[in-house]
């Protein structure tokens, strides 16, 4: 348990920075289902579109320090590999 006042100020940080980590994740992970979503669905104009909108979250949740930079690129790399084999 946190006795200091400076500890117990960090804890409250944590939870605050943990709500909005998760927060980026879950969103982010939405995002991705979408793009999988139109991939399955063979639809190449709606898996393009939505990949358009995942890459920058994906990105940005690298930047953030939500996933790592490299975890990051392969999913958008993977992502745009799968919407161009169906063009």
């Amino acid at each position: 348990m946190a006795n200091t006042p400076s500890a117990k100020k960090a804890v409250r940080k944590i939870a605050r920075r943990t709500a909005v980590n998760k927060s980026r994740r879950s969103q982010m992970r939405t995002y991705i289902r979408k793009v999988e979503e139109a991939i399955a669905s063979g639809d190449a104009g709606a898996a393009a579109n939505a990949l358009q909108a995942a890459a920058p979250l994906v990105m940005r949740a690298a930047q953030k320090g939500i996933v790592h930079k490299n975890t990051a690129s392969r999913k958008v790399s993977r992502l745009t590999k799968r919407v161009k084999a169906l063009a």
